[in-house]
């Protein structure tokens, strides 16, 4: 905590005429960004704003927390998941960007029926594969569950999910210690954006990579880590989504696993708090896949390459595109 206040202390001194100005012309350039690169539609379940690229089979690509469509196309680029093989349909989940967060139910199996009011406003009818990322998965294991008919194949990358509770304590203490960064460091821009720029070890660090993979990653793995972390930008947009995932991950329940009839790949690393969960709907989905890396926190650090050839092979031999049963 008191690296954590000097940064903030370091963040006000640096607001000099200079340092504003660059942090004008940055932030205004994220929302152009956001405002641009993606579309509003109105669905049988509200507004939903997404992106949707390429012309291939549809991928349902889910983001993780602090995202919105951009992460997930970033998401989608870093696998190397090409727009020349797959429809990447992105959509920004409740809270996020444009697409609000409902007064009544936001949980993820709501956010599920999001999923398919969308495919069904873009009349996307044949099967799609579907792919969520960390506070993402738990929305694509509903949709699985719910929608058993029109999910080709599932991956849960790095995805938070149910475990028993005995296998999980580490868990909350490690939510507890991000307070100060949930409610005070990703609500407000400026502060957000100086804290990206003057203390961005210890930003990673929240995003879960530790600083003993900081010092190994090499410098392609700390841009990409980097590059996931910019899109968190404008975080105004997003401080809603991220305290809805929050509520969603401190009470996670059991799934029925069990009714996950697709082909299901599951990635995760043995020192990230998630592993357990992974672990337990590994063995519980029937037709699921695990790859369990000892070490890699929670963007998988030194596995790149790895995760993306599985993914992609994955993909290409159970993303059938066939008609909804």
């Amino acid at each position: 905590m008191a690296r954590i206040r000097a940064a903030l202390v370091l963040s006000a001194i640096a607001a000099s005429g200079i340092t504003y100005a660059r942090y004008s012309r940055e932030i205004r350039a994220a929302r152009e960004r956001v405002s641009l690169g993606g579309n509003v539609i109105n669905t049988a379940c509200g507004p939903i704003h997404f992106a949707d690229v390429g012309q291939g089979k549809p991928l349902l690509l889910i983001h993780g927390a602090g995202g919105g469509f951009d992460q997930g196309l970033l998401i989608a680029k870093q696998n190397g998941i090409s727009k020349h093989d797959y429809r990447i349909i992105a959509p920004s989940r409740f809270g996020y960007l444009q697409t609000p967060l409902p007064p009544e139910d936001a949980s993820p199996a709501a956010q599920a029926n999001a999923h398919a009011c969308l495919l069904d406003a873009l009349g996307v009818r044949e099967r799609v594969a579907v792919m969520g990322t960390s506070a993402g998965a738990l929305s694509a294991m509903q949709f699985a569950i719910k929608y058993p008919g029109r999910v080709s194949a599932l991956v849960l990358q790095v995805p938070d999910s149910w475990a028993p509770p005995e296998s999980r304590g580490a868990a909350a203490a490690e939510i507890a210690g991000s307070q100060f960064i949930l409610n005070v460091v990703l609500r407000l821009e400026f502060i957000m954006w100086a804290f990206m720029k003057l203390a961005k070890g210890s930003m990673l660090v929240f995003m879960g990579v530790p600083k003993e993979l900081q010092d190994r990653a090499t410098q392609g793995e700390l841009d990409d880590a980097e590059e996931l972390m910019r899109t968190m930008l404008p975080v105004s947009q997003r401080h809603e989504g991220i305290r809805q995932d929050a509520i969603n991950s401190s009470s996670l329940e059991r799934y029925a696993l069990e009714d996950i009839h697709a082909p299901t790949l599951i990635i995760d690393a043995k020192d990230v708090t998630s592993f357990p969960g992974s672990q337990y709907t590994a063995e519980h989905i029937p037709n699921a896949r695990l790859i369990a890396f000892e070490q890699g926190g929670h963007l998988l650090i030194g596995h790149g390459s790895e995760t993306s050839m599985a993914i992609r092979e994955f993909l290409r031999q159970h993303h059938d595109g066939g008609n909804v049963r």
